[in-house]
């Protein structure tokens, strides 16, 4: 698939959004990408997930793992789609873990997968867990990069099926405010 119909997937669930959204940082952007829009569509989830795999195909990967809570669904489709096992980590007392009874075997080869980066911090908190239980971290795969390209995991290579920059503004510099656009509620809670 070519980046265009990936984005085209994204639009078309509405999970790439414009409008004046004010972020989790504080921040104000004129973009907002809501995973859940695409991931509540199995059929769209398999489709991306089976674009991921294709990428990684020939890895030799032995396992995907996932952060809670989107990585789960595509660590699934994915591990589906390689014909692999598939994980998850989730935080213990504010920690990335591996819980419910996952651990990798010394030398098992993984595929991290996440679904929207900015800075990757859950991305590499997963890859140290992999390194701490003697797994090797073989590639990150990711639904959409939105760093604009600045994301990286050191040694870890990766790739996205669709890369953005979204910019954002302080907001006693944001040029939406300035024009009084209001600000667009994203999702049930409306934050």
């Amino acid at each position: 698939m070519t980046e265009e119909q990936i984005k085209d997937i994204f639009v078309k669930t509405n999970a790439v959004m414009e409008g004046h959204f004010l972020l989790t940082s504080g921040l104000h952007s004129p973009m907002y990408v809501e995973k859940f829009n695409v991931l509540q569509h199995p059929e769209y989830t398999e489709i991306l997930c089976k674009e991921l795999a294709e990428r990684f195909k020939d890895e030799k990967i032995d396992t995907v793992v996932g952060p809670m809570t989107g990585g789960i669904l595509l660590a699934h489709e994915t591990g589906k789609a390689l014909g692999t096992r598939a994980i998850f980590t989730e935080r213990e007392n504010g920690h990335m873990t591996f819980r419910r009874g996952f651990h990798l075997e010394k030398g098992e080869r993984v595929l991290i997968v996440e679904d929207i980066v900015t800075t990757g911090g859950s991305v590499k908190e997963v890859i140290d867990v992999v390194k701490a239980e003697g797994g090797i971290p073989v590639a990150v795969g990711m639904l959409v990069d939105r760093s604009g390209g600045k994301v990286s995991f050191g040694d870890v290579p990766h790739k996205a099926l669709l890369n953005l920059t979204v910019e954002t503004y302080q907001p006693d510099h944001c040029p939406l405010c300035e024009k009084d656009v209001p600000m667009t509620k994203r999702g049930r809670t409306g934050k």
